[in-house]
């Protein structure tokens, strides 16, 4: 669409410009705009709705809602990823999705620990999203959150990326880590919807926010999401070892790295020491940096949180430490978590 702009200046009338302008209303857009409305677009049809229904108090006879929140389909089969908190305690599910419909699901498998929970509906070629990769996302870095606000359906926000490698507490007191910290603006109902990147990729289960806070939300990383989604589908739960520590990613200095010919730059500093039974970690201590783990680089919350699986529950492990800048080797028993 062509367009003719004819510029005046008020103190000078006989001055004017004009200007031949062939732009069409896409190419005004900014590459900002385009990319949230590509990525929203690719992505919204497979967001889903669930509305939590409540047994039945007594003497009420209808069913109660017990709330709502948001998923995303991950398979054309109809398993949808959401928040544990959104299912937890659920008589019956109920899913509608972009296209009008509306499905009874049922749960699949629940993790409380890191708040991810599959649910599945019945039918065939449902619209679904990929994960991306969150180990390779960038502070700063575009994001876009789609959800189900206070039930405004299909709610589009967008931000950047805060923060990573963050942790909280799940709704049961456990430490989730991984998190992403976003400004993606998220409210009540936008729970277990997907965080995306430009691409229309899943890199995050959206999970919380702070409250009366702005701009404090967070999301579960996919490279945990996507894990613990595999074992709920495959085996109903997540079984885990249990270090019993709480930690915190960080970045090394480069002459601590080549003193102790690190093949990493990152550690896990290890900020509190939680005793259990059947777990053995007395000889860590509060201060020291993880690098390692059976020989193998550890430089992140994350990597060592998927590293602790099953495999390794009530079984000796070598953790790689840094104790006051030099590097030594400590021995540990985890448990089941």
């Amino acid at each position: 669409m062509k367009r003719m702009i004819n510029i005046s200046y008020p103190d000078n009338p006989e001055l004017r410009v004009v200007s031949n302008n062939n732009s069409t209303d896409t190419d005004i857009l900014d590459a900002y705009s385009k990319a949230v409305i590509s990525a929203s677009s690719k992505v919204s049809p497979s967001v889903a709705q669930i509305i939590n229904h409540q047994p039945q108090s007594k003497g009420q006879s209808d069913r109660q809602q017990g709330g709502a929140g948001s998923g995303v389909l991950i398979s054309s089969e109809g398993f949808i990823v959401t928040n544990s908190h959104v299912v937890n305690g659920a008589n019956e599910l109920e899913v509608n999705l972009p296209d009008g419909t509306s499905h009874q699901a049922e749960v699949k498998g629940d993790d409380p620990s890191t708040d991810i929970a599959v649910i599945r509906i019945y039918g065939k070629n449902f619209p679904y999203a990929r994960f991306g990769d969150s180990t390779k996302l960038n502070v700063g870095q575009l994001v876009i959150a789609i959800g189900n606000p206070f039930g405004f359906q299909y709610t589009v926000t967008a931000g950047v990326i805060s923060a990573l490698g963050r942790s909280m507490r799940s709704y049961t007191g456990r430490l989730i880590d991984n998190i992403i910290q976003t400004d993606a603006a998220l409210n009540p109902g936008n729970s277990g919807g997907p965080l995306i990147n430009s691409q229309g990729e899943v890199i995050g289960i959206n999970t919380a926010i702070i409250m009366p806070a702005q701009g404090l939300c967070f999301a579960v990383g996919s490279s945990t999401a996507e894990y613990v989604v595999g074992k709920l589908i495959t085996a109903g739960k997540v079984r885990r070892a249990f270090l019993g520590i709480a930690g915190q990613t960080i970045m090394l200095p480069q002459r601590v790295v080549n003193y102790n010919h690190l093949k990493i730059n990152r550690g896990i500093l290890v900020q509190k020491i939680i005793e259990r039974k059947n777990v053995e970690n007395s000889l860590l201590r509060t201060g020291d940096i993880i690098v390692g783990f059976n020989d193998i680089p550890v430089g992140s919350v994350d990597e060592l949180y998927l590293k602790l699986n099953d495999n390794y529950i009530g079984k000796k492990v070598e953790i790689d430490i840094l104790r006051k800048g030099i590097k030594q080797s400590v021995s540990a028993i985890p448990m089941e978590a």
